[in-house]
C-alpha cells in the first residue's frame, strides 16, 4: 500500500484467488450484498467474479467518494473503471463519531481492525447507514456499460478482500481518512470524560457496595423489548457458487452443513420463545458423535452419509442402525443401542418391581437377562432397559439386534413393541 495524500490511498494488485471467498468478515460480506442486489444483471456479477479472481484487477485507489483501477480483459485490453459512494456529510459524521466515542469498545474494536455489528446497527438507528446498501454504487467504466459491468463488479469484489484486511477502506471510502477519524475519536473521547476532583478521587478509591452499584445501574436500565416473532421457516445459507471446486473441500457438504445449522438454530429458537421454556431443564449438550448421527438423520447425499459414518468410526450398516435408534428416541435412543451397563442393585430392585407390574395377572415370560438386556431367543425380541428408566424394543433380523419402536413405560408393552409380527 502506498500513501501521499493523506485522502487517498493506493493498494497494490492482489494475487489471484482461485477458489476462495471474497470476503471473510461480516462487512466484507455486507459490501459484496450490495454488489449482487444493485446489479440489474446477475450474469455481469459472476463474470466480473471470475475476472476478479483470474487476478485481472490492477492497483486499487481509495479515495473519499471513490474506488478507481484498471481492470483488464482476457486479451489484455485494460479499463478505466470506477466505483462512487456517498460519502457522509458533517451532521452524520458528527452522530457516527458520537457513538464510537461514547463506547471505548468501539475504539479498541476499530484499532485493531473490525467494526463491531452493534456500532453499525447503533449507527443505522441514528440515520448513519454506514455500510452501503441496495443503490449505493454508482459504477462507471471506459467500456460503455451504463450498470454493472464485468469490470466494475471485478472491481467491487477485489474491494471486499481490501476490506477484509482494512475497514478504515470504508471510512475512507465515507469521507474521512485513518488519522483525521482517530483525531476526531480522541477529541470526543477527552471532551466526554467527566472533570475530577480531588474530592471525587477519594470518593472513587473508597469505591461503592456492589450490592448498592449494581442496583443503581438496573434502575437506570430501560425495560427489555418484546421478543421477536419467530420465523415462518429456518433461513437459506448462501450457496457456495466458485467457478472451482477449492482442493481438498466438499462443497455439497459444506453447504449441507451450513443448512443443518440454520434448521438447529430455528429448533432451538423456537424451543427458547415457547411459553415455559424458562422452567425446563437445560438438557445436555450432544456429543460429537451424537450429533454426526443426528445430521446422518438430515443428510439425503450418499457421500455426506458416507463421511460423517466414517468421522466417527461407524460402518455404513452400524451407521443406518444408529440413525434409526436415533429417530425412535434421540440421544437416550442411540444410548440403549451403543451402552451395554451393568445397573445396579437398587437400579435392577427398581426393574423387578416394574416387570412384577407389568404381568400382575398372567405369567411372565422368561427371558435371559445379561446386564440391562433381556432377551428371548425363541422369538426373536429384546427389551433394554436405559438408564432414564424407560424399555427399549428391540428385534433379531439377519443376525443383528434392530431397534423397533420408541422407549415404552414398563417391559410387557416394549416387549409387545419388539415381535417381529409387528
Amino acid at each position: 500500500m502506498t500513501t501521499g495524500d493523506p485522502y487517498e490511498k493506493t493498494f497494490a494488485a492482489l494475487p489471484p484467488a482461485p477458489g476462495r471467498g471474497f470476503a471473510r468478515t461480516w462487512w466484507g460480506h455486507a459490501w459484496l450484498r450490495a454488489l449482487e442486489d444493485s446489479a440489474l444483471d446477475g450474469e455481469q456479477v459472476r463474470l466480473g467474479r471470475r475476472v476478479a479472481r483470474s487476478g485481472a484487477v490492477g492497483a486499487v485507489s481509495v479515495r473519499p467518494g471513490g474506488l478507481t483501477a484498471v481492470v483488464r480483459d482476457r486479451d489484455g485490453t485494460a479499463h478505466r473503471t470506477d466505483v462512487l459512494v456517498q460519502e457522509f456529510s458533517q451532521a452524520e459524521w458528527d452522530r457516527l463519531l458520537g457513538l464510537a466515542a461514547a463506547e471505548s469498545g468501539y475504539i479498541a474494536a476499530l484499532l485493531d481492525r473490525v467494526v463491531p455489528p452493534e456500532l453499525a446497527e447503533d449507527a443505522a438507528a441514528a440515520g448513519v447507514e454506514l455500510l452501503p446498501g441496495i443503490g449505493d454504487f454508482d459504477p462507471r467504466c471506459d467500456c460503455g456499460a451504463w450498470d454493472h459491468c464485468p469490470h466494475t463488479a471485478a472491481l467491487c469484489y477485489q474491494v471486499a478482500r481490501l476490506l477484509d484486511q482494512d475497514p478504515f477502506v470504508l471510512l475512507l471510502l465515507r469521507g474521512r481518512g485513518e488519522r483525521q477519524l482517530l483525531d476526531g475519536l480522541e477529541a470526543r473521547s477527552a471532551a466526554n470524560a467527566p472533570a475530577q476532583t480531588p474530592d471525587a478521587d477519594v470518593a472513587a478509591d473508597a469505591g461503592v457496595p456492589a450490592d448498592l452499584a449494581y442496583g443503581a445501574a438496573r434502575a437506570g436500565l430501560p425495560p427489555l423489548p418484546p421478543l421477536p416473532d419467530l420465523p415462518r421457516a429456518p433461513g437459506q445459507p448462501p450457496t457456495l457458487d466458485t467457478e472451482a471446486e477449492p482442493d481438498g473441500l466438499d462443497v455439497d457438504a459444506v453447504e449441507f452443513l451450513a443448512q443443518a445449522a440454520a434448521a438447529e438454530a430455528f429448533r432451538l429458537l423456537a424451543e427458547a420463545v415457547a411459553p415455559g421454556h424458562a422452567d425446563r431443564a437445560v438438557p445436555a449438550a450432544p456429543t460429537q458423535a451424537q450429533d454426526a448421527v443426528r445430521l446422518t438423520q438430515e443428510a439425503d447425499d450418499v457421500r455426506v452419509r458416507s463421511r460423517l459414518a466414517a468421522a466417527t468410526g461407524r460402518s455404513r450398516a452400524d451407521m443406518e442402525l444408529a440413525v434409526l435408534a436415533w429417530g425412535f428416541g434421540a440421544a437416550p435412543g442411540l444410548a440403549a443401542l451403543e451402552d451395554d451397563w451393568t445397573p445396579d442393585r437398587t437400579t435392577l430392585a427398581r426393574a423387578r418391581t416394574a416387570w412384577a407390574a407389568a404381568w400382575a395377572e398372567e405369567e411372565a415370560p422368561v427371558l435371559r437377562r445379561v446386564r440391562a438386556r433381556w432377551t428371548s431367543p425363541a422369538t426373536g425380541r429384546q427389551i433394554r432397559l436405559g438408564r432414564e428408566g424407560r424399555w427399549w424394543p428391540y428385534r433379531r433380523e439377519a443376525g443383528r439386534w434392530i431397534p423397533s419402536g420408541p422407549p415404552a413405560p414398563d417391559p410387557a408393552s416394549a416387549l409387545a413393541a419388539a415381535d417381529p409380527a409387528d
